[in-house]
């Protein structure tokens, strides 16, 4: 990461969404699996970008939640390759927010997340990276 506290241009932006009071617990927070399950969607859309056909998920190796995310929270997910297999790829997924209040940057989760590309019938296929 740069010292500025910015995702490194290593990383791709797949996605940006904003925190909506629907998404919190009772505290008032974003609900951790609202989170993951944005992670999870700037992965799809990353691996759809990396090669034509189908991706699914099977697997999250890890996922780490550094900061709570609020409400009115600009939320950007950023992914970078890290593996590929015959059917499968390895992402890294950053989760950054700018805060609706103040407007600092900061890092709020990370997790590797695993697809495997598969056919009409969602039978795993070689994907071609």
């Amino acid at each position: 990461m740069l010292e500025d506290n910015t995702p490194g241009s290593e990383l791709s932006l797949s996605l940006r969404t904003t925190a909506m009071p629907a998404d919190t617990n009772p505290n008032g927070d974003i609900f951790g699996g609202w989170l993951m399950s944005q992670m999870d969607i700037a992965a799809g859309i990353f691996a759809g970008q990396q090669n034509e056909g189908r991706f699914a998920t099977v697997a999250v190796e890890k996922i780490t939640f550094i900061k709570p995310v609020f409400v009115g929270d600009q939320v950007s997910c950023y992914c970078k390759l890290l593996k590929t297999g015959s059917t499968s790829i390895t992402m890294k997924v950053e989760t950054w927010v700018c805060r609706f209040r103040g407007r600092a940057v900061e890092k709020v989760a990370d997790g590797d997340f695993i697809f495997v590309a598969i056919d009409e019938e969602r039978r795993p296929v070689e994907h071609g990276l």
